[in-house]
């Protein structure tokens, strides 16, 4: 018996050491630059009074919401939304689509306020920080965090002045965002918040991965959610094949001055891969393991597993 209780001591005493080893690993790791507004953490030169005043936003009933967690769909959902209000135009080159559709916490209050009316605004807050009316419109887009880790990978290192993260890998930014110490917030806290309210009248729960599977289910669905005078336009199958043609990532990947701001020529694309899966590429078998145990932990109770069954490892 005294062997057993000193053995498990031992045991603890090594599983402890390897714990205090991976936090000082992690400590010396090169991590993204940000800022924290009491805890919520955003790119190192985004403005703090934006997103104090983004806060105080107060909605009305005719604003539709782009909401996402960072790199799940968000430029895509802006530009189909542009392209369907605007009965099938592509998106001109010379604009910008968040001036167009702007960013609520990069902008603040008083940009969106001034905007006409219906207002399409873009942001990643989870549900429970984002302005809220009961009337206006929600369009939450969930891609699994397998995918959406490596493209907030590329996102992050590719945007230099925003993060200084340029000689970063990806294995660095892997201990980010398990952890959830990256601009807006845990994945999950993010996901769960809005998953809790998909069946509210006012939102609409979508997922990257169906899109990609049938953009064109997903665009009919969106109109539906929006109203009888977007179903209408809709029924024009022109206009509909203008919107999956120039939502498409063929069209998108061009002229993507539209999409963001410059990136170096040494680094990705903002419009990247467009891909299902791409985590493949990336992931060591224990970081596999590792975000499989945080997904399930995290999301333990509800059926958020269901999603991306056979498409993550759950």
């Amino acid at each position: 018996m005294i062997f057993k209780q000193i053995y498990s001591i031992l045991g603890k005493i090594v599983r402890l050491d390897d714990a205090i080893a991976r936090l000082v690993m992690n400590s010396e790791r090169p991590k993204p630059k940000y800022i924290s507004n009491n805890g919520f953490l955003m790119a190192k030169d985004f403005p703090r009074e934006a997103f104090q005043s983004a806060l105080n936003y107060q909605p009305e009933a005719t604003d539709i919401f782009i909401a996402t967690y960072p790199k799940c769909g968000t430029t895509w959902m802006q530009n189909i939304l542009w392209v369907m209000h605007n009965q099938g135009q592509p998106f001109p080159d010379n604009k910008s689509i968040n001036r167009e559709i702007p960013f609520l916490e990069t902008v603040g209050k008083d940009f969106v306020s001034a905007l006409p009316s219906p207002r399409f605004i873009k942001t990643h807050l989870p549900f429970d920080l984002v302005p809220y009316h009961p009337e206006a419109k929600y369009i939450y887009i969930a891609r699994n965090p397998f995918d959406c880790l490596v493209s907030f990978y590329f996102h992050t290192q590719g945007f230099v002045g925003h993060y200084d993260f340029a000689e970063g890998t990806f294995d660095d930014f892997f201990e980010c965002f398990i952890i959830g110490e990256v601009d807006f917030g845990d994945y999950f806290d993010n996901l769960l918040s809005w998953y809790e309210r998909k069946d509210k009248p006012n939102i609409l729960f979508l997922t990257y991965e169906a899109m990609q599977a049938d953009l064109k289910q997903e665009v009919i669905k969106v109109a539906n959610f929006l109203g009888s005078q977007y179903r209408d336009r809709l029924k024009d199958p022109e206009i509909l094949n203008k919107i999956i043609d120039l939502s498409s990532f063929q069209s998108m990947s061009k002229n993507q001055q539209r999409w963001s701001s410059k990136r170096p020529d040494n680094m990705t694309p903002f419009i990247r891969k467009g891909q299902v899966g791409d985590w493949k590429n990336h992931f060591s078998q224990t970081q596999i393991t590792r975000l499989r145990d945080r997904f399930i932990a995290k999301t333990k109770g509800t059926e958020i597993n269901e999603i991306w069954q056979g498409i993550i490892p759950i």
